[in-house]
C-alpha cells in the first residue's frame, strides 16, 4: 500500500507539474493572439470617400485624431467663415458638440481651415491632411475650403450613434480636385411635387458629393410649380392636377386624389440663398414647347387647338377632370405619364407669355443659365394647324422641326438679351441648333457628341447610367 500511495503521490506531482506547463503555453499563446489581433486592429483602413479623391494617402498603421468640444476651429485667412460656419453647424445638429471659432491656434488639438494657390483649371481644388498635428485645410477659393469640409465629414462616424459617439478621424493626407465644370443633380418637382424642407435636403446631399449646380425641373404636362404673378392661373389651376394614375403607365386606376402645390417667389428666393450658401448653382428649367400641358390647363390660348379636350390615356381620367370637361372646361392638368400632343402653339401670344415668364424668373436666379427643355415635341398638333403651316411658309422653314428651331432660336435670343444662355435636352439639334446653347444629352451620348463636334458646351447625362429613376436590374 505504501507504495502504491508513494506511485500515486509522484503521479500527482507530475501532473501538475503538466498541468503548469499547458497553462504557460496557453497564457503564452493568447498573448501571441491578442498581440496579432491588436496588430490587425491598428492597420489602417481603407477610407471611402465620394466622389473618390484624386490622391488618398494613408499611414500602414492605424492612428487617428479625435475631435472634442476642447477642439478649436482655426480660420487663417478671410473668406472662410461660411465653410467654418457649416462645419461647426453640422457638428452641433448632429453630434452637439460645438466648435470654438479662433484666428490662432492655442494647442494642436485644431482644426485649420486655410488657402493654398493651386494649378488647377476647376476651381475648387483641396488640400486635407490629418495627423498628430491635428487637421489642416487648405483650398485654393472659398469653394475649395467647403469641398474640403465635406471630405472631412464623410470621414467622421455615422450620426445617430448616440450622445457618446466618439468623433475620431484616420490620419490621412488628401488633395483632389474637381474633374468637370459641370457637375449637378436634377429634381423633378413638376411630376412629384416636394415641399421645400425636402428640396433644402437634397441640396445637401448635392453638397455632400462636391455638385455645384441643382437643375430644378419646375414645369410640365402634370404641374407648373412656380409662382408667376402676371399669370396666377398658372399655379391656381396648373399647380394642382385633380388625380393621378394608379400604378405605372398609362395605369390601372385613378386615385381621384387632388394633387399638387408650388413654391413662391419668396421660398424661390429662400431655396436660391440657400444653395449658394454651399456654392451650388440652380438652374430653372420652364419647359417648352413640349411638355406643357399644365400652363395649357391654366391658359388654353396657349395651344393651337384651345377648344380640344385633354385626354388621360386607358381612359383613366378622375371623375373631377371628367366633370370639368362635361361642364365645358376641356383643359385639365395631365393626371398620367408620357408624351403628349398639346404642345405650345408658336403663336405671338406664346412667345409674349413665355417672355412675361422669363422676366420674373430672371431677377429669381442669379445663374448663368435657363433650361428650356426642348425635348419630346410632337408634332401632330403643329401638322394639323392651318396657322403653323402658314408659319413654316412665311419663315421658309423645311417643316415643322424647322418650326421647333425657330421657337427655340426665338426664345434664345429674348434669354440672351437677359444677359442669359440657354440650356436644352438633346432635342434642341433637331432643325438645326440654336446658336450659343448648351445640349444637355439624355438619350444617349450621340446627340452630345455630335453638339461637341459644333463646338458647343455639353453636359453628359445619358439615361442607361444617370438616371436615378432606373432600376439597376429587372
Amino acid at each position: 500500500m505504501p507504495v502504491i500511495v508513494s506511485l500515486s503521490l509522484i503521479s500527482t506531482s507530475r501532473q501538475q507539474q503538466a498541468v503548469n506547463k499547458i497553462a504557460r503555453n496557453m497564457k503564452r499563446t493568447a498573448l501571441i493572439t491578442l498581440l496579432v489581433m491588436a496588430t490587425l486592429i491598428t492597420v489602417a483602413q481603407p477610407i471611402s470617400i465620394i466622389p473618390q479623391p484624386a490622391e488618398l494617402k494613408q499611414p500602414k498603421i492605424m492612428a487617428r485624431f479625435t475631435i472634442t468640444p476642447a477642439t478649436q476651429l482655426v480660420l487663417q485667412g478671410s473668406g472662410l467663415e461660411n465653410s467654418a460656419r457649416f462645419l461647426t453647424d453640422y457638428l452641433q445638429q448632429f453630434y452637439n458638440v460645438k466648435l470654438k471659432l479662433v484666428k490662432k491656434a492655442s494647442s494642436k488639438n485644431a482644426i485649420v481651415l486655410n488657402f493654398e494657390r493651386m494649378d488647377h483649371p476647376i476651381p475648387g481644388a483641396y488640400t486635407l491632411t490629418v495627423n498628430k498635428a491635428g487637421v489642416y485645410i487648405a483650398g485654393d477659393n472659398e469653394t475649395g475650403a467647403f469641398y474640403a469640409v465635406q471630405t472631412l465629414i464623410q470621414l467622421l462616424p455615422v450620426p445617430g450613434a448616440g450622445s457618446n459617439t466618439v468623433l475620431s478621424i484616420p490620419y490621412v493626407s488628401i488633395k483632389d480636385y474637381p474633374r468637370f465644370g459641370y457637375r449637378g443633380g436634377m429634381l423633378d418637382v413638376a411630376r412629384h411635387f416636394f415641399p421645400v424642407s425636402f428640396v433644402k435636403k437634397y441640396i445637401d446631399y448635392l453638397a455632400l458629393h462636391k455638385m455645384n449646380y441643382f437643375h430644378w425641373h419646375l414645369t410640365e404636362d402634370q404641374g407648373w410649380r412656380i409662382e408667376i404673378k402676371k399669370y396666377p392661373k398658372l399655379t391656381a389651376v396648373g399647380g394642382f392636377r385633380n388625380g393621378t394614375i394608379v400604378g405605372h403607365h398609362p395605369g390601372t386606376a385613378n386615385d381621384n386624389e387632388r394633387y399638387g402645390g408650388f413654391y413662391t417667389q419668396e421660398e424661390v428666393k429662400d431655396i436660391v440663398k440657400y444653395a449658394a450658401a454651399r456654392y451650388i448653382t440652380v438652374i430653372p428649367e420652364i419647359e417648352m414647347p413640349g411638355h406643357s400641358g399644365a400652363a395649357i390647363a391654366a391658359y388654353p390660348q396657349l395651344s393651337c387647338f384651345p377648344d380640344s379636350a385633354t385626354v388621360v390615356p386607358n381612359n383613366m381620367m378622375s371623375a373631377a377632370g371628367r366633370a370639368l370637361q362635361a361642364n365645358g372646361t376641356p383643359k385639365i392638368v395631365q393626371e398620367a405619364w408620357g408624351v403628349y400632343k398639346d404642345v405650345y402653339c408658336p403663336s405671338e401670344f406664346t412667345f409674349s407669355f413665355l417672355q412675361d415668364v422669363i422676366d420674373e424668373i430672371v431677377p429669381l436666379f442669379p445663374a448663368k443659365y435657363i433650361h428650356i427643355g426642348g425635348d419630346e415635341c410632337p408634332k401632330d398638333a403643329w401638322k394639323a394647324s392651318a396657322f403653323c403651316q402658314q408659319l413654316i411658309k412665311e419663315k421658309n422653314l423645311t417643316d415643322e422641326h424647322g418650326l421647333q428651331s425657330y421657337f427655340i432660336g426665338r426664345m434664345e435670343k429674348y434669354i440672351n438679351s437677359k444677359g442669359k444662355s440657354i440650356i436644352g435636352w438633346d432635342e434642341i439639334l433637331e432643325g438645326g441648333l440654336a446658336p450659343n446653347a448648351t445640349v444637355m444629352s439624355w438619350r444617349g451620348e450621340k446627340g452630345g457628341i455630335e453638339a461637341a463636334k459644333q463646338n458647343h458646351d455639353v453636359i453628359m447625362t445619358p439615361t442607361t447610367y444617370v438616371y436615378f429613376d432606373y432600376s439597376q436590374t429587372k
